[in-house]
Order: structure tokens, then sequence, then C-alpha cells
């Protein structure tokens, strides 16, 4: 069993549809190995008036034997019921149970006809009770058919949704040593992220080169071939999505440079990443500054961190790292690890922002970039304050010619709300600390402030 850790708000979420005295239904949905039937066990301690069917690829009737079976632990009077969904699950309504159908999407393959049967069942008799039925599944594209497309039999039916993400850099480093230094952190949240299985799999106590050689670069290790199992549970045809996944992690990060480095017309491009954005495996990223429904300069980005290690350094290098041995990792992965490892380094920074600014109420938070302009974080206000912030997660201290680049790229920037003067704050985060003209610049003025790896990790609010 995978440790439990966070999760409040989804707990208490689910909580409160278990003791409401209306009937609720609640879809949660989310990548395989986010914990999502850890989280439903967890919501469901101590509660007698709960069934948690894990459902599995078999036939019709063995899933509602199976079903049965487990309902009759808590309600044994279910066999003397017909051995029907609409009989078994209206049976269990009148009871006011919590009923939680995990991997519903098994559920569908074997019976099409289920999630209308449900509807029918909702709509005419369940409504007036006070069941809960929770429906959990991995497979988001077959979870959107069944439940939350406007075409879908249970669209509208359902009282939450949880779409259940990866854990973030706060709870995830719970996983982590405490001897870990900020560093130490940093490196392996870039590579691990915050999916529970996989931070709950590995050996975290080794140094991180031996984790990295034993579990991704192995042939044998726990996470060599975790990236193309979920694809391909995904993906009927997944050989075109790896060529695209590759392309990102390489640094092709527009519609464009994907097509041409795939070999894919470029008008079809869309039609494969709006594919993976469903599925949480990239996300489009637009100036912050702009439209997202809009903007024609977005850029693609791969959102696990093990995704991306995996397709930057392991998908086709099998070969080359079984020939170098123990040495893979020195060799191919140590000298470019800082330089993987910088954008989820800038995320981090992005998310607390909010933390490091707690008087500036932000409306948007990202990245921008125009032309050969580029700012790592921005954070914008609606009273127009605007917080400008350059990142880097490079063994040497940050000079003063990041500064002035920061300060530069930001006067590119158009933005101003409601035609306001815009008030600039700028922001250093820095790996390696500052060089001493940096922090002179810092101690003589006041919208300028400096962040250590140590305040990244533990953010503090003051004012420098």
């Amino acid at each position: 069993m995978e440790r439990f850790v966070d999760r409040e708000d989804e707990l208490g979420r689910l909580r409160d549809c278990y003791e409401s005295d209306d009937a609720d239904m609640v879809v949660i949905f989310g990548r395989r190995r986010l914990g999502k039937t850890e989280l439903v066990r967890e919501s469901l301690a101590d509660r007698d008036d709960a069934i948690l069917y894990q459902a599995t690829e078999t036939t019709r009737q063995v899933q509602l034997d199976a079903f049965e079976d487990v309902a009759a632990e808590s309600f044994p009077g279910i066999d003397r019921i017909e051995s029907e969904w609409e009989s078994l699950l209206g049976y269990l309504a009148d009871q006011d149970a919590v009923v939680v159908l995990d991997e519903f999407p098994y559920l569908i393959d074997a019976d099409e006809s289920l999630p209308s049967v449900i509807q029918r069942l909702w709509d005419q008799e369940l409504r007036g009770t006070g069941v809960t039925l929770v429906l959990v599944g991995s497979s988001i594209s077959m979870m959107e058919e069944a439940t939350l497309l406007g075409n879908s039999p249970l669209y509208g039916r359902f009282s939450e949704k949880i779409d259940l993400r990866q854990l973030d850099f706060a709870a995830a480093r719970t996983f982590f040593p405490e001897s870990y230094t900020p560093e130490q952190l940093f490196l392996a949240w870039g590579i691990f992220g915050g999916t529970p299985y996989y931070l709950d799999g590995i050996d975290l106590d080794d140094d991180l080169g031996t984790v990295i050689q034993e579990s991704l670069l192995s042939r044998q290790g726990f996470l060599h071939d975790e990236p193309e199992y979920v694809l391909r549970t995904e993906l009927t045809e997944p050989n075109r999505y790896f060529a695209i996944l590759k392309a990102i992690a390489a640094g092709n990060t527009t519609s464009n440079e994907i097509a041409q480095t795939v070999g894919i017309d470029g008008k079809q491009i869309s039609t494969y990443t709006q594919k993976l954005e469903r599925l949480r495996l990239v996300e489009r990223e637009v100036p912050v500054t702009e439209d997202e429904t809009k903007s024609r300069r977005g850029r693609y980005r791969i959102l696990d961190p093990l995704f991306r290690f995996w397709f930057r350094f392991v998908y086709g290098n099998e070969d080359r790292y079984e020939r170098l041995g123990a040495d893979a990792y020195g060799t191919v992965i140590e000298p470019e690890l800082a330089d993987f490892v910088s954008g989820a380094f800038e995320t981090r920074c992005q998310d607390i922002l909010p933390e490091l600014y707690p008087d500036t109420t932000f409306t948007d938070i990202g990245r921008w970039w125009y032309n050969e302009h580029e700012v790592d974080v921005v954070g914008l206000s609606a009273d127009g304050t605007m917080v400008t912030g350059e990142c880097k997660f490079t063994s040497a201290p940050l000079d003063y010619s990041a500064l002035a680049s920061l300060e530069a790229h930001t006067e590119e920037i158009r933005w101003s709300p409601d035609g306001t003067d815009v008030a600039h704050e700028f922001a250093l985060f820095a790996r390696s600390g500052f060089t001493q003209s940096v922090r002179d610049a810092a101690a003589d003025r006041d919208d300028l402030r400096l962040f250590d790896l140590e305040q990244i990790v533990e953010p503090a609010p003051s004012r420098a």
C-alpha cells in the first residue's frame, strides 16, 4: 500500500458527500499511479456503510458476481437481490450506502450500456435516497466519454469532479529523506516529480546517481518501462505520440518545431497534441499576458518530470546505457542534470510567488516571451504591480548581468491593467547564491529581492 500524503481538499470533498442527506455522484479521474484508489480508501476509513469494488478486465457476469461478494460483507441482504446492476445499485441506494466503482472503464468495457443504466436509475430512483456513488477511472478518455462530455450519459449529474494531479513540491518532499539538502531535494523532485507510486517504490536513501541508475537506466529498473506502460494503456497507436513526446523533451516546443522533427504535416499536429493534453501528458503554455485561446505563440511541455526525463534520456538509449554499465549516470546524465532540472526550478519559483509576496494579489502567474526576449517568472496583479523574476539553477552565483538582462526584457512586456501605470518589482532566484554586486544592488533598492535555494524550498514571506 502506498504511503498516503496530503490530499486534504479531496478528502474533505468526498467526506462531505458521504455525510450529506442527499444523493451524490462523484467522479474521480486522473492518470495511472496518482493514488486514486488510496484516496478513496483513506476517505472510507472507519466507515461500515461503504463498498469499494475494484473492477478487473473480465466478463460482465464475473464482475457482477464479484461485486455482490464485496457488497455482501457490509450488506448481507444483497444476496437476495437479482444479479443485475440496476437491481443491485437500487438496493444499496435504499440503504444509503457509499458505493465506489473503481476502474469504472473496465465495467464499461464489459457492458457498454452501464452508464445509461446508471443514468436511468439515477434520474428515476436514486436522487431520492442518501446514496453516494463514486466512479473512479484511470482511462481519462473513457471517463470523459461516460461522465464528463456534454453528450455522455452521466453528464451534469455528478456533485463533485475530482481531477487528481501530482502532489505539489511541499507534499512530494515528505517522501525524501530529511537528510537531503535543498539542492538534493530539487534534483530528486525535478526527476521523479510528485507521483506517489514512483516516490514510494524507489529507495531514496541511496545517492541520487545510484537511484537513477538502478530505477531508470537499468533494463530491470522499477521505472525503466513505466512511461511506455502508461502510454500504451491510453493510446491505441502510440508510436507517433512517442515521437512527439521525444521531440518536446529535446527542446522542440512549438507546433512547427514538433511537426518538422517528427515529420508530420503542420496542420495535423494539433490532433495529436490535443489528445496528449486531454491525457494530462503535455501542457500548452502561452505568454502570461496573452489569451490562451487566441495566442499563436504557444509552447508545449511535458507535465510529468519522470516522463520528461525518460523521453530525454532513456527512450531509445537502452543499448548505450547497457554498454556503459555503472558509468552511465556519470557519463550521460550528471553533466546535463542541472540544465534538465532548471525547468522544474522555474515552475517552483512561479508557484511560490504568492507566498513570497503576500501583500500582492496575483491574477496571473507564468512565463513571458517574445522573439529573443524571455522572462522566467511574471506575476501580474489587478492593482498594476508586475513582479518579474530570473531563475538560475547553475553552479556559479547569479551575477549582475542576469539582473540587467531581466530589466531589459521586462521593458519589452506590454501589459497594463485598465491603462494604469505599472509598478515594477524584480526577483532573482538562484541555486548558488549571488555575486557581491547583486547583493549590493538589492541592499540599495526597495524593488529588488533575492531568493536563494533554502528560501525557495521553505518560503518565508518578508520584505528584503
